[in-house]
């Protein structure tokens, strides 16, 4: 079992700034590939990014929506993945959901993850 827990959210304006933190605990975190996932208000979860397992360097990806404003970082020794979140716009605004899983299929999918946080609300306002 993995337990995660996120912090970091809450009311930004439009090209600001936020960053996510996703605790774990539970298990070896460096085992464990760490996505991240938004959902909007009456929409579906979407794919926000993701890193790999990886002692020394990790990769990462990014959906396309994203790119370029969003950095996935995880440091191993504290058992944390960071979401750093700039240029925010209004349609990013969601809550935000940190998932981890030791072997994924397809990283982009959320059934693809069996553990995730409680989730970190994010607001941009115009």
């Amino acid at each position: 079992q993995v337990q995660l827990v996120e912090s970091g959210g809450g009311l930004v304006q439009a090209g600001g700034s936020l960053r996510l933190s996703c605790a774990a605990s539970g298990r070896t975190f460096s085992d464990y590939v760490m996505g991240w996932f938004r959902q909007a208000p009456g929409k579906d979860f979407e794919f926000v990014g993701g890193i790999s397992i990886s002692r020394n360097s990790a990769a990462t990806s990014y959906a396309d929506s994203v790119k370029g404003r969003f950095t996935i970082a995880r440091d191993n020794a504290r058992n944390t993945v960071f979401l750093q979140m700039n240029l925010l716009q209004p349609e990013d605004t969601a809550t935000y959901y940190c998932a981890a899983a030791q072997s994924v299929y397809n990283f982009k999918q959320t059934q693809s993850y069996p553990y995730w946080g409680q989730g970190a609300q994010v607001t941009v306002s115009s």
